[in-house]
């Protein structure tokens, strides 16, 4: 009976916990830790000094973040300066000098710190404003200005407390209530909604013993909410906005998470939605051996350190997870304090010791979902590995290029197929671009940039891809000698060609193939393919190219067609608005096909230690 009754009460206990992490609505007043209650609860300090204590990786960032706040000591507080209509670079910074400061009157008590911090947060408590106009910035002053009042809570005046907590409901709260087109992104599934939820969730936490009705309604829509974005990693943790906003969206998604679960108890079943946590693995094998990621979308070529990839290495205790955040540690510590975030990164360190990162098991990440992805690799311990990453989806999607089918490749530490990226928003928009019309025609899809032209993939008949198509991956193989995706790109090309499929394979770990099958419709059809490249081009013969760069050579060759004539095009602009691209190239051929027929276009990209190893009449990948 003892036995019976003691499964009894574990058996309840478990369904009392079911029932509270499905508890979608906080009412009422509800228990919170006091101050400080945001990520890190009084007393938790210690965590992070006996994670200093075993591991000088980390004691670098501890170190790192106190050198960034003494240099911050000797600026001017932030002004409200917007660039263009936003004051985001701003509440990044504020963001950034705040958290920082904070951290450090936590760890250290120095009270240099503490006045700093101080200083900054009555600085934007007196802005006019927090510029609603652009909700991103609202978001992140509120998230900044709730950290300092939190965490600094019982060193502050009184008259400081007051006026840091009327900023955060009348600057932060209140403008997020208005029913008007600002707060559109509660009914966005990207990047925006995650970022806005959390920023204003922090600040619902901050003041909650104040005002918990308002509090609960904050809070409360977010967890509704923020179901939109999270929805989009379904099924594989593919993030279809990039590398880049996967750290923004995701990052602030998990600065919610870890919020909610300190101040309630409960992440109110967030974490377990479909793909979330398989987001980690989408992140992790999106950066090649080079330490650059495959930059589709608006995301910048070089790699970076995420924060949140600890949180997910901690929840899944997976520190293989951790396999290029540790590179990016072992870097001098300015390469990664930018970063306004990285505080955080203590906070869920879970003292995971960086000097025992095993590799992934894995060559091979599938996301299918929205914006389907493929990334392969040969290796992930060889620096010479041969890395490719291609995408499916829609030009249609947030932040979208007309990309679809492109790919990027590396071999022998270096990026052999490249992608630009983004242009800077603001050098587009001061220039009367309308660029974020997502329509067929918006000129959107006249920047250089953005537009099949520029990008690793097909451009039939000089026209755009279609932004309402959308490619899904319809197979793929792990096989170590043959790993290959292959998608299905047609629709992208209605009314162009009646069929279009892209394979990408490494082929014996040696050399990658590009096989694209096409059916013209009943007109001739002009096909280019081309792919961007930093290294320098010789071509030398109709079918080949000799690609070269630091030493290093890769050939590029064209199995099929035969009769062709592989050319080079200029990145250069000849608009005032498109960014110069020094240094790149456009290589490839072009190639008319008869009306109603079917054709392949074959192509090898084979490094130079590995052309003895490459088939001449293999036409598949």
């Amino acid at each position: 009976m003892k036995v019976a009754a003691k499964f009894f009460f574990t058996c309840s206990l478990m369904l009392i916990t079911l029932i509270s992490n499905a508890q979608q609505k906080l009412t009422g007043q509800v228990n919170i830790p006091d101050h400080p209650r945001l990520l890190l609860l009084k007393g938790e300090e210690e965590k992070i000094r006996q994670t200093l204590k075993n591991d000088p990786l980390w004691e670098k960032v501890h170190q790192g973040i106190l050198t960034k706040c003494d240099a911050f000591l000797t600026l001017p507080p932030v002004e409200h300066v917007k660039i263009g209509r936003r004051l985001l670079d701003k509440s990044r910074t504020c963001l950034e000098r705040v958290f920082y400061l904070s951290y450090a009157w936590r760890m250290t008590h120095e009270e240099k710190y503490l006045k700093r911090a101080e200083k900054e947060l009555l600085a934007v408590s007196a802005f006019s404003d927090w510029n609603p106009s652009h909700f991103l910035d609202v978001a992140e002053m509120t998230m900044a200005v709730a950290i300092g009042y939190d965490w600094l809570y019982n060193d502050l005046s009184k008259n400081s407390r007051e006026s840091i907590k009327t900023a955060i409901i009348q600057k932060g709260l209140t403008p997020s209530m208005e029913s008007n087109s600002t707060t559109f992104w509660l009914k966005a599934a990207h990047n925006w909604n995650q970022v806005c939820n959390a920023g204003l969730s922090f600040g619902a936490i901050a003041v909650y013993e104040d005002q918990a009705d308002f509090s609960n309604t904050i809070i409360n829509r977010a967890v509704s909410t923020v179901n939109l974005p999270m929805q989009v990693y379904e099924p594989d943790g593919a993030y279809p906005e990039g590398y880049g906003y996967w750290a923004y969206g995701t990052t602030f998604n998990v600065m919610l998470i870890s919020a909610f679960q300190k101040a309630f108890g409960t992440d109110f079943g967030l974490a377990d939605k479909p793909g979330f946590l398989k987001t980690a693995g989408f992140l992790l094998n999106m950066t090649g051996p080079t330490g650059q990621p495959f930059n589709f979308f608006d995301s910048g070529t070089k790699g970076e350190l995420n924060p949140a990839m600890f949180w997910f290495a901690s929840k899944l205790n997976d520190p293989s997870l951790l396999f290029n955040e540790q590179n990016y540690l072992k870097q001098p510590a300015r390469t990664f304090t930018d970063d306004r975030l990285l505080p955080a990164m203590l906070i869920w360190s879970s003292g995971i010791s960086l000097n025992k990162i095993t590799a992934p098991k894995t060559n091979m990440f599938v996301g299918k979902g929205i914006n389907p992805i493929a990334l392969m690799r040969s290796s992930w311990t060889d620096p010479n590995a041969i890395f490719v990453g291609m995408k499916g989806g829609s030009p249609g999607i947030n932040h979208g290029h007309m990309d679809v089918g492109s790919f990027v490749m590396e071999a022998d530490h270096i990026r052999w197929a490249s992608d630009f990226g983004m242009q800077a928003y603001e050098s587009l928009e001061s220039k009367g671009i309308d660029l974020w019309n997502m329509k067929q025609n918006s000129q959107r899809w006249q920047v250089l940039r953005y537009n099949n032209m520029y990008h690793n993939t097909l451009t039939i008949n000089k026209e755009l891809q279609r932004v309402d198509g959308s490619a899904p991956i319809v197979s793929y193989s792990n096989d170590p000698m043959h790993m290959n995706a292959v998608v299905n790109i047609s629709s992208v090309y209605k009314g162009q060609v009646n069929k279009a499929i892209r394979s990408i394979a490494i082929v014996k770990k040696a050399y990658v193939t590009v096989h694209d099958e096409l059916q013209t419709n009943a007109s001739e059809t002009l096909v280019r393919w081309s792919m961007l490249t930093t290294a320098d081009v010789k071509i030398i013969s109709k079918n080949e190219a000799e690609l070269s760069s630091k030493g290093k050579k890769l050939i590029l060759r064209v199995q099929e067609p035969a009769n062709i004539s592989i050319k080079t095009w200029s990145t250069q602009p000849s608009t005032d608005y498109d960014s110069p691209n020094p240094g790149t190239v456009m290589v490839g051929f072009e190639t008319t096909l008869p009306a109603n027929s079917s054709h392949t276009l074959h192509v090898l990209l084979i490094p130079q230690g590995s052309l003895n190893k490459t088939t001449p009449k293999s036409k598949t990948p």
